[in-house]
């Protein structure tokens, strides 16, 4: 079986992608950094508006409370 050798150029791109050093770890420490503090971000909001969200619904709550008792005083009156 005859092999066929295919001569492949070596690009800059290819080395710099094989040719890896400490700079590609800082670089890649501070992207997730980065990412940590875009999330950390997204937490908070999302935290806040959790919060926002809870008193609302307390709000609501109790609302539903008041009428039930207006329902139940009205029910009583119309008998």
């Amino acid at each position: 079986m005859e092999q066929v050798w295919r001569k492949q150029m070596v690009t800059r791109e290819d080395l710099d992608r094989v040719v890896r050093g400490p700079a590609d770890l800082e670089e890649r420490i501070e992207q997730l950094e980065k990412q940590k503090e875009i999330l950390q971000s997204a937490c908070r909001k999302a935290g806040a508006r959790i919060k926002d969200l809870e008193k609302h619904n307390l709000t609501l709550a109790k609302e539903i409370d008041r009428l039930n008792e207006y329902v139940q005083v009205l029910e009583l009156e119309k008998r």
